[in-house]
């Protein structure tokens, strides 16, 4: 009998339907400002920043 090695489909992580992966650069003291609401909150800094993200885009105004 011949062996086989079975390979399933990767399945997508956790987080990952939908999602992409930026890297942004911010002041330190942002990052502060970001990590103390995140503190406060219970909620993850890459939590905050989405809610924050989804927040602003609603909102923007664009100058012609």
């Amino acid at each position: 009998m011949e062996k086989q090695i079975t390979i399933s489909t990767k399945r997508k992580e956790k987080g990952d339907q939908g999602h992409k992966i930026i890297s942004v650069r911010i002041r330190e003291e942002l990052l502060e400002q970001i990590d103390s609401i995140s503190a406060k909150t219970n909620r993850s800094r890459n939590e905050i920043i989405n809610l924050l993200l989804r927040e602003a885009v609603e909102i923007v105004r664009i100058e012609e």
